[in-house]
């Protein structure tokens, strides 16, 4: 049993729902340890749905720093973050700081965490997609982050090369599989309930697209492929998880919102979301979660962007990137539909992104980190 005074106190940063679900794991077992204080804080971004993600998981939020404005600058949300965090690092005396993946709340809690010379570890590091505009603003969030950190837990091998040709020292990069499979089998493990298909007969496509690189007219290609598809092919079925970003919401409820058998929905709980990628034919997407989810679950990915830093489902046969480009999405969706050999390919199910261990691999190595550096015995 560590005592009171060689107990390490961690700061998990949390502020999209993304971010949630792939640090819950991470928390949850550091709280399980009799060695380390994890302190939970959030930014208030997604709120409602990083609460709804953490209490499936027993965790509670420490500090909602509550930087959440309508239809928000970047540049306003890193001032407020930066004004809102830096007093807590301040106040109080942290071990260390984890942060998830490549969000603006993650760049800019790294840099004011190396401000105040609080080590940081880079959940899901070394992910590139070599083009600082694509996607944008994520490439250099993660790539900034990756320069404060003193520990990277890359997904992959080939997250770890990324780190590795970027001149980081091998010691400080560890392959640890991604926590998001962590998360996601645990949840699908459980009795999930799903409303789609409304009927047997139909295929669901499952839609998640969000990106800010995909705003404006690359969004209006995507939902022209989806009235496309709807028109041509009366057993397929569309459900829409639509972010509330009025970039988003506004242009898809006016070029889909009338379409019968497309189900324009709220942001999925994630049991919700899981189900539905349990049910769907495929997935249709730009998320980076659900590029991992999907194929751990058996299921055809087309990605609706033109690069991705998610390489090795695509390298595997898993997923295939088509763009935010209407003939293509329609051609794809279509062959998946009629070459039974291609789908089959596709949904073999597996994932190259980790076990579902990646959490505890990342505790053990944060506990090793922090007791070697204070000359505490490991």
């Amino acid at each position: 049993m560590q005592t009171s005074d060689t107990r390490k106190r961690i700061l998990c940063l949390v502020g999209t729902r993304p971010e949630c679900i792939k640090m819950a794991p991470v928390i949850k077992a550091l709280k399980q340890t009799d060695w380390a204080d994890a302190v939970v804080i959030s930014t208030g971004q997604h709120r409602e749905l990083v609460s709804q993600i953490l209490g499936m998981f027993d965790i509670a939020i420490d500090h909602d720093l509550d930087v959440m404005q309508p239809d928000q600058s970047l540049a306003g949300l890193s001032s407020r973050i930066f004004v809102k965090l830096d007093p807590l690092l301040v106040d109080s005396k942290y071990d260390l700081m984890l942060v998830q993946g490549d969000t603006t709340s993650v760049m800019v809690a790294a840099l004011a965490a190396f401000y105040r010379q609080i080590p940081v570890g880079h959940v899901e590091a070394g992910l590139r997609t070599h083009d600082l505009m694509r996607p944008f603003p994520e490439e250099l969030n993660r790539r900034v982050a990756g320069l404060v950190s003193c520990l990277h837990f890359a997904p992959t091998l080939s997250s770890s090369n990324n780190l590795l040709r970027e001149h980081v020292d091998p010691s400080t990069v560890h392959i640890t599989g991604n926590t998001v499979i962590d998360a996601l089998l645990d949840v699908a493990a459980r009795d999930l309930p799903c409303a789609y298909p409304t009927s047997p007969d139909r295929k669901l496509i499952l839609v998640t697209a969000h990106r800010r690189e995909n705003f404006g007219a690359p969004l209006l290609e995507i939902c022209g492929a989806i009235r496309d598809l709807h028109d041509r092919h009366s057993e397929l079925e569309f459900v829409y998880p639509v972010h509330p970003n009025p970039n988003v919401r506004e242009p898809v409820y006016a070029e889909l919102g009338s379409l019968q058998r497309v189900h324009l929905v709220p942001p999925a709980d994630y049991e919700v979301l899981v189900a539905m990628i349990r049910n769907a034919f495929i997935v249709l997407t730009d998320s980076g979660g659900i590029q991992e989810e999907a194929p751990a679950l058996g299921k055809p990915v087309l990605v609706l962007r033109d690069e991705t830093e998610r390489p090795e489902a695509v390298d595997a046969g898993v997923a295939r990137l088509i763009g935010p480009h209407r003939d293509r999405i329609v051609a794809a969706i279509e062959q998946l539909m009629t070459d039974d050999a291609e789908y089959a390919r596709m949904a073999r199910g597996g994932s190259p992104y980790g076990d579902g261990q990646a959490a505890a691999r990342i505790v053990e190595i944060c506990h090793a980190y922090l007791y070697k550096h204070d000359g505490a015995p490991v």
